[in-house]
């Protein structure tokens, strides 16, 4: 499900705001990371995720791998910040980023 072009837009609007959630870094994208990745997707919808790698190679085959995240969209990425959207079956308007 691609987002089309006016939902990404309001995404990285929303975005600009939010700080990291998630942090990845040498240990690259470990199960702990994982878990706690989906767990912030499934609260939040739309999150910051900060990759830690000096080399641009590693940060890309992260990104790669965020990519392959069950129902999850890549929104955007700046330098070693990644923001991605994944919708909720059931959004909580005290969690989610979106309904605020």
């Amino acid at each position: 499900m691609p987002l089309s072009a006016d939902k990404r837009k309001q995404f990285r609007t929303l975005g600009h705001n939010l700080k990291p959630v998630v942090t990845i870094a040498g240990n690259g994208l470990s199960e702990g990371v994982m878990t706690e990745l989906n767990r912030a997707l499934d609260d939040h919808e739309l999150i910051k995720v900060k990759l830690a790698f000096v080399e641009r190679e590693e940060r890309q085959e992260a990104i790669e791998e965020l990519k392959k995240l069950p129902r999850t969209e890549l929104v955007q990425t700046i330098g070693k910040i990644a923001l991605l959207y994944r919708p909720a079956k059931k959004p909580n308007p005290k969690l989610s980023n979106l309904l605020r």
